[in-house]
């Protein structure tokens, strides 16, 4: 079959929507993995054993089955019990929960990474918790942190064709869409790629910025 060009201007549109959706979805499940870590990691933390331990069995079932699976079960199984999500709602939670697993384990290593004594010398400058976390103990974990949780964030992009088996307008759904309609597969496929490896290769021309910036990225 031969490129035409005539029908790539034609699709085009069709695939920038999907593209929106995608960086969407993206975004905001980035958003939510980086508060759900956040919390995971805090609650590991708790001297509450019962609620580490519960979280901890939580997060080892969601990091430990796939994607794909709890999207359906989002999607398709929550609403047998009443919870009925809008597509794009339900993909970005099963996004967010999903990373936010990965990303509480850079939360624990940056965290357990500050000096002992920083904690100490909050204690003894009478400090609270509240006050301890925000001024002493986060701003030193963060920034090395960021690094890990970009290239968390430019995996989740790449995962975001899952979301068309939930009936996600993304890119891919979009794409296959077309192709269906038209029989022709060339050209919105290898416009799907272009896409990715495009927003791929800024997503890590950004993520070399922050490891040089933050720090080497832990692999």
């Amino acid at each position: 079959m031969e490129w035409d060009w005539n029908f790539v201007w034609e699709i085009m549109p069709t695939l920038i929507q999907g593209v929106k959706i995608t960086i969407l979805a993206t975004l905001l499940g980035s958003v939510l993995a980086a508060i759900v870590g956040l919390a995971i990691a805090l609650a590991r933390r708790s001297p509450n054993k019962g609620l580490s331990r519960t979280v901890g069995f939580l997060a080892e079932f969601i990091r430990g089955t796939p994607l794909l699976v709890q999207l359906y079960f989002i999607f398709y199984v929550l609403p047998d019990i009443g919870i009925l999500l809008p597509p794009l709602v339900a993909g970005v939670i099963g996004l967010g929960l999903h990373y936010g697993t990965y990303t509480a384990e850079v939360y624990r290593a940056g965290i357990e990474n500050v000096p002992r004594g920083q904690w100490e010398a909050a204690k003894a400058c009478n400090l609270n918790a509240r006050q301890t976390w925000t001024h002493i103990i986060m701003p030193q974990a963060i920034p090395p942190m960021i690094p890990a949780l970009a290239n968390y964030f430019i995996a989740m992009f790449k995962e975001t064709p899952l979301l068309s088996a939930i009936t996600v307008l993304e890119l891919m759904n979009q794409a296959k869409s077309v192709a269906n309609t038209y029989y022709r597969y060339v050209e919105p496929m290898t416009l799907v790629g272009a896409f990715f490896l495009v927003i791929s290769l800024f997503s890590v021309v950004l993520l070399r910025w922050l490891e040089r910036r933050y720090g080497k990225i832990e692999r």
